[in-house]
């Protein structure tokens, strides 16, 4: 049998009861596996919202090691920081603060596919790990959460969201209070139960916030530095990149007010992601540049990002696809209303992205998958 292990990225929940960070994509892994004849069982992963990559490690081994039979094939699929979770994990002679055997599940590891992963780090990790930063990170996460349970942000919220981001790119304007008292406005419109959920959801990210340090340009080449691929294992990525702020994205988001407020803050993380220092990625540009013109037609540059990670910061092993989506749409928060259950876009960057590509894409997973499942896993020995 071939366990298959989805881990969220930064930031990322589970589940919240029936929100889901992979909603549509369990169900679509199990039909794509079965055409392909793959015998495979779809997991997601309980993790650390953002505590070091380390201890996500740990986490992703204890679900691992809680589900996987002795004799079962192991695939892991990171999305975001996800990715990097998995690669630590796959590393040969890696430490990590468990009870378990690492290398008699490590050894057993398949196939690593990272989905829009930082390997390179992004610039959004340094301004988040500052105070207002990490607030404006709260509530862009209580955000999500809310537009997947209720579908829209209050008009309320949105008229106060749109007058904070008209001064995102001012420190002198930020307001704390501001931020605080949108997040306890739409945390007030849930059941008394689900508030509790969320409480201890994000007690857990005051706990530990150690990965927004690791995430930074200048941090992720320790990691990069100390992490091999494991013999025997077969990588793969995914890439995304989105469209830059300009008219073009503002005028196919269309007029109405809920997606103008939130393609604004999208704007806004674009800009903030497209900071990368050139240096950082100049490596992977020229390892990749002629398979960025295949699937792109051009090589991005160190400004080109899905809103979230520079695209250049994105690949890593082989390139399986390449989408133009941004950070959250490969995942399946982009707008299909029709689709049951719907897809949600909370964050419209008018990217495009829509349920046809999503499926093209993720089948293009399934079939790397599904050309590893048959491989012998490396030995201890070989590792």
């Amino acid at each position: 049998m071939n366990q298959i292990y989805l881990i969220p990225g930064f930031f990322g929940f589970t589940n919240l009861g029936e929100l889901l960070y992979f909603m549509h994509l369990k169900d679509l892994l199990h039909e794509q596996l079965d055409r392909l004849e793959v015998p495979a069982e779809v997991h997601m992963v309980h993790t650390l919202p953002t505590a070091s990559i380390r201890r996500r490690a740990a986490a992703l081994l204890n679900d691992i090691a809680a589900t996987a039979g002795e004799e079962d094939a192991i695939h892991l699929i990171g999305h975001s920081t996800g990715g990097l979770d998995a690669r630590l994990l796959s590393s040969p002679n890696v430490s990590l603060d468990t009870p378990h055997d690492i290398e008699s599940f490590a050894s057993r590891i398949r196939s690593v596919v990272t989905v829009s992963t930082p390997h390179h780090g992004t610039p959004l990790a340094t301004f988040f790990s500052g105070i207002i930063g990490q607030k404006l990170l709260r509530l862009l996460s209580i955000t999500t959460v809310y537009s997947l349970r209720f579908g829209r942000l209050p008009l309320s919220f949105l008229l106060r969201l749109g007058k904070l981001i008209s001064v995102l790119d001012n420190p002198l304007g930020w307001n704390q209070t501001i931020l605080d008292q949108l997040f306890a406005q739409l945390l007030g419109d849930f059941t008394a139960d689900r508030r509790l959920a969320l409480s201890e959801f994000f007690s857990n990210v005051g706990e530990d916030q150690s990965l927004l340090s690791q995430l930074t340009p200048e941090n992720i080449d320790l990691f990069n530095a100390s992490i091999v691929n494991r013999p025997g294992t077969c990588y793969g990525s995914v890439l995304t990149w989105s469209l830059p702020p300009n008219i073009r994205g503002r005028l196919k988001v269309g007029l109405d007010p809920y997606a103008q407020v939130t393609h604004s803050l999208y704007n806004w993380l674009y800009r903030a992601a497209s900071r990368m220092p050139p240096p950082k990625v100049a490596d992977p540009t020229r390892r990749y540049a002629d398979v960025f013109r295949s699937r792109y037609g051009e090589v991005p540059t160190a400004r080109d990002t899905d809103g979230i990670v520079p695209t250049l910061s994105q690949p890593h092993g082989e390139v399986i696809a390449a989408a133009r989506a941004d950070h959250l749409d490969i995942v399946g928060h982009f707008k299909d209303p029709h689709h049951e259950p719907p897809h949600i876009d909370w964050l419209a960057s008018g990217s495009g992205f829509r349920r046809p590509q999503f499926d093209t894409i993720w089948y293009q997973v399934c079939q790397f998958i599904s050309d590893t499942a048959l491989r012998r896993p490396a030995s201890p020995k070989s590792a």
